[in-house]
């Protein structure tokens, strides 16, 4: 764990919606960082896109791997959604909450109407296209799901139950699940 006084002043300070302006604002402080020393991101968030929190969290181990620096994450507030994607980057040592956090864990969503029109075979090619879109985010779903709670007591089976209907859980529960290192 980095001294209290490094993660009271994180590097990287992250607060909205996870959209592509976080992530350029996320990788212009990432390219400014020094090397040699842990890196702490902070991040508040009520959610935003599934898959730019897919990114950012690439980026982070894209980064530790590049560098060799401890990323240490430092949940404000709220983390919700896409925001917990970007905190199972971390290694689980390494994740952090302050004791008002509240974190909320969901399935992948989707909101998609299909319309077909043309040839019954162009019909079937526009199924196929769709049921690939989602069977493509179950397994995205269930990847993030897997790195979230490597280490900790929540079961595979219980994070996809409990996901399904939004799993919201406080700063003491997380650390005492296993999911967070410690609260601040």
């Amino acid at each position: 764990m980095p001294d209290a006084p490094h993660l009271a002043k994180p590097d990287i300070r992250l607060y909205g919606s996870v959209d592509d302006a976080m992530f350029h604002d996320f990788q212009d402080k990432l390219s400014k960082l020094p090397e040699g020393r842990p890196v702490v991101v902070e991040l508040m968030t009520f959610g935003g896109d599934a898959d730019v929190g897919r990114r950012i969290a690439l980026e982070v181990r894209l980064a530790r791997r590049r560098t060799g620096q401890d990323f240490y994450f430092l949940g404000k507030t709220v983390v919700y959604s896409s925001g917990v994607t970007v905190m199972a980057a971390f290694p689980r040592a390494n994740r952090y909450l302050t004791r008002d956090t509240v974190l909320l864990i969901h399935g992948r969503r989707m909101d998609k109407q299909v319309h077909f029109t043309g040839s019954l075979s162009t019909c079937i090619q526009i199924a196929k296209d769709t049921l690939a879109q989602l069977e493509t985010g179950v397994r995205l779903e269930r990847e993030g799901f897997a790195e979230l709670i490597a280490g900790s007591d929540v079961g595979e089976e219980e994070i996809f139950r409990l996901a399904e209907t939004s799993w919201y859980l406080t700063a003491d529960e997380a650390l005492s699940r296993g999911l967070i290192a410690g609260i601040l």
